[in-house]
């Protein structure tokens, strides 16, 4: 299209203002989930947790958020990421609200505490799968890797703030005050997402005509069903040897996150014995490395992918990401001093996010019209990876140390960044339907 001056008009911006408030909403979701991790020492003495218990914990929020990630994905699918966020934002900060009401001469709060946990992790379930139609709506192929790379940035952001965040409002008043003031950010944000998002750019008040014949002109080929149309079976998703290996891979990648998300900041303040403003400031280290290597990684991604194809841009990116943070990790339990160690777990959890698109963009265009319902599959495994880190790394660590944790840990990201050697990045889901999960020999190279 060329305006009366024989100019061509450029693609607006609108897309990436939607990428802009998943990537906010995402950072609003970590700060929710990751909060109780930053309070726990003092959540821990307040309602007399034991560590054990407060694995427990952990892993009540990861499992409630696990089980329903197909659900989340399905529903995205078949009634749009619009109102699926919207009703998430509103359960997840409605239940950080209710975490901080719980009394501390309750008999019954540890288990009270696991039962907000859970619908907490049911009620943030939804932002990941239900971006990932977002995504999928919105984003031209050649430019998900990037889009991906920033949604998952605000995991990073959300995370890294959380640490100075709560441990100010812990020193100045408690931690039922931290906790309040995140469920106030949760509502602000949801009066964001319902006046600026739309499901699709068509339905979309400030979009263009250069811009959506832009976007529409980078859809893969049977993407555009949003309400439900063409969306393949469970048995088609869970039987497609892609699924499988991107589940197995995000386990292990899921495993590997958690235990920053979950035991990292404990790790700081009672294992390498710093302070509370010390362990919130190197706290912040790991998550501002995710912050920084998401889009990063993303943004290599799709350059590479233009240039070399998928298999370089794509699965190569994934599997040398994973590599290296399992090699910074095993490095991390070799340095005696806790701040060169903070510095060393950034490196890991920067070099883990590198990874973070590929996982996600791959979803979409395998899923294609199914993207929500095959990024709830994938995601599972990577919070069902997180639910078992949250509970088994004081297991391990009481049993044989906290270096045994972390190298076990790194042992694993080897293991996910093996797997990418075996991903198709070129698969069709209804393609491979009739085939075996694991037909490794059936791969393209």
């Amino acid at each position: 299209m060329t305006q009366a001056d024989g100019t061509a008009d450029k693609p607006g911006k609108v897309r990436w203002l939607m990428v802009g408030i998943v990537l906010a909403i995402a950072a609003v979701a970590y700060l929710d989930r990751s909060n109780i991790s930053i309070a726990a020492s003092l959540l821990k003495h307040d309602l007399a947790l034991t560590d054990v218990q407060l694995g427990f914990v952990f892993s009540a929020f990861v499992l409630g958020y696990a089980v329903t990630q197909p659900i989340a994905g399905r529903i995205a699918d078949r009634y749009g990421a619009y109102r699926t966020i919207a009703i998430g934002i509103f359960l997840w900060s409605v239940l950080t609200a209710a975490t901080a009401m719980i009394p501390s001469t309750f008999a019954g709060a540890f288990a009270t505490l696991l039962a907000v946990r859970f619908l907490l992790g049911i009620g943030e379930s939804v932002i990941f799968p239900a971006s990932n139609r977002l995504v999928a709506n919105w984003i031209p192929s050649k430019e998900r890797g990037l889009a991906n790379g920033l949604v998952f940035a605000g995991v990073g952001l959300g995370a890294g703030i959380a640490p100075p965040l709560i441990t100010t409002i812990m020193l100045e008043h408690s931690w039922r005050w931290a906790f309040m003031a995140s469920a106030a950010i949760g509502i602000i944000a949801l009066a964001v997402w319902l006046l600026m998002v739309r499901d699709s750019p068509v339905r979309h008040f400030l979009m263009r005509k250069p811009e959506l014949d832009y976007i529409q002109a980078g859809m893969p080929a049977a993407a555009t069903s949003s309400n439900g149309e063409q969306i393949a079976s469970w048995r088609t998703i869970i039987g497609n040897r892609q699924v499988v290996l991107l589940t197995v891979s995000y386990f292990c990648f899921g495993y590997v996150a958690y235990i920053f998300f979950s035991w990292f900041f404990v790790y700081l303040s009672t294992v390498r014995g710093l302070d509370l403003k010390s362990s919130g400031m190197y706290g912040m280290l790991p998550f501002i490395a995710m912050a920084l290597a998401s889009p990063f990684g993303g943004l290599i991604s799709d350059k590479l992918a233009a240039r070399h194809g998928r298999r370089i841009g794509r699965c190569a990116v994934a599997g040398i990401g994973m590599a290296c943070a399992a090699i910074f990790v095993a490095l991390a339990t070799q340095v005696a001093d806790a701040r060169v160690a903070s510095l060393v777990l950034a490196a890991g959890s920067g070099s883990l996010y590198l990874a973070q698109s590929a996982f996600w963009t791959l979803s979409a265009d395998l899923g294609r019209s199914s993207a929500g319902s095959v990024a709830g599959v994938m995601n599972m495994g990577g919070q069902l990876g997180g639910a078992v880190v949250a509970s088994l790394t004081p297991v391990i660590a009481n049993g044989y140390g906290w270096s045994a944790s972390f190298l076990f840990t790194a042992a694993l990201a080897m293991v996910g960044a093996a797997a990418w050697i075996f991903i198709d990045p070129n698969s069709e889901l209804n393609a491979e339907s009739s085939a075996g999960p694991l037909d490794v020999a059936a791969v393209r190279h």
